[in-house]
């Protein structure tokens, strides 16, 4: 007998995503109220690239989790807003740098406040512990489905 008994659907729709739903709709309101026409999948992206800026477009796709047709729409539509440009790299004519534009880099402060803000609204009452529970929990059901067992 398995060890986790559930109703049908009852944990499925909190790993699925529930909370994280409510929370990107959260933020994406919260952009829209400050005037930033991003939506929040674009923000991933930019925030990728505040942390490492000119990543080729398949490590985009490894570290948002996304597949190559919807890291090249997301791209293409950030350079239309020309918060990001794409350049070829030096050695390798294959490979498509993506990086920040002055008005990307300029996002970044309000973006992230904003996120901030977001978040302890999210995790408002929620003990440190149970944080840490969840971020185990789901870590683990993570590397599970995808190989990585210990």
């Amino acid at each position: 007998m398995s060890v986790n008994q559930f109703k049908r659907g009852e944990l499925y729709s909190v790993i699925n995503g529930m909370a994280s739903m409510a929370v990107a709709r959260s933020l994406q309101k919260n952009f829209r109220n400050a005037g930033l026409e991003i939506t929040i999948e674009q923000w991933t992206v930019l925030y990728h690239l505040w942390k490492e800026d000119c990543l080729s477009q398949q490590e985009l796709c490894n570290r948002t989790y996304r597949d190559k047709p919807s890291i090249t729409r997301l791209i293409d539509n950030l350079e239309k807003q020309k918060l990001l440009k794409r350049s070829s790299h030096k050695n390798d004519k294959r490979i498509n740098l993506v990086c920040l534009t002055d008005a990307g880099r300029a996002l970044q402060e309000t973006t992230l406040t904003l996120a901030n803000q977001t978040m302890n609204e999210a995790l408002n009452g929620v003990k440190k512990e149970d944080i840490e529970i969840v971020k185990t929990v789901l870590q683990k059901v993570y590397d599970n489905l995808n190989g990585n067992t210990n």
